[in-house]
């Protein structure tokens, strides 16, 4: 049994990715960035993304700084490890509009998790999405589990 204390930390920063067999605590804030956890139930592993965008637009590096390539990113390297995508499950966090916009790109960022997802037919056991409130996140790459909570910004 992993105590959260004993594991060790690891914070994600945004347009990465983390995935390691070896058990992890993760950390990642987000605000309309979105962070999709993946584990496997089978094997005990999980790994999790931090993107920032929907869509890579074909220019620059074809990074995880975007949705479609962080998410296929990230299951193709669980599927490194051993995987099966049919045992995999995902926990979807984050795509706050922080700014007011009618379709913000936290929206985006929110759509394009869940259709990625669909279209591989990983199932979204647990999500908080959207709203207009940043988020900070703890996954242990162990159990699957995700602590979440709320965050607003500090008035100056």
């Amino acid at each position: 049994m992993n105590n959260n204390n004993t594991i060790p930390k690891y914070y994600l920063y945004p347009s990465t990715l983390f995935i390691k067999k070896e058990p992890h605590m993760v950390t990642t804030v987000l605000g309309s960035c979105v962070a999709v956890c993946l584990f496997d139930e089978t094997l005990g592993i999980g790994g999790i993304n931090h993107y920032m965008l929907p869509f890579w637009n074909g220019n620059e590096l074809a990074s995880p700084k975007y949705g479609n390539i962080a998410i296929e990113s990230l299951v193709k390297k669980i599927e490194q490890l051993g995987s099966k995508k049919e045992n995999l499950v995902a926990k979807v966090f984050g795509g706050a509009n922080q700014l007011e916009h009618k379709m913000g790109v936290g929206q985006r960022n929110i759509k394009v998790a869940e259709e990625i997802l669909a279209e591989l037919n990983i199932k979204i056991v647990a999500k908080s999405m959207g709203g207009h409130k940043g988020r900070k996140l703890n996954f242990n790459t162990a159990t699957g589990e995700v602590f979440m909570k709320y965050i607003t910004k500090q008035s100056e």
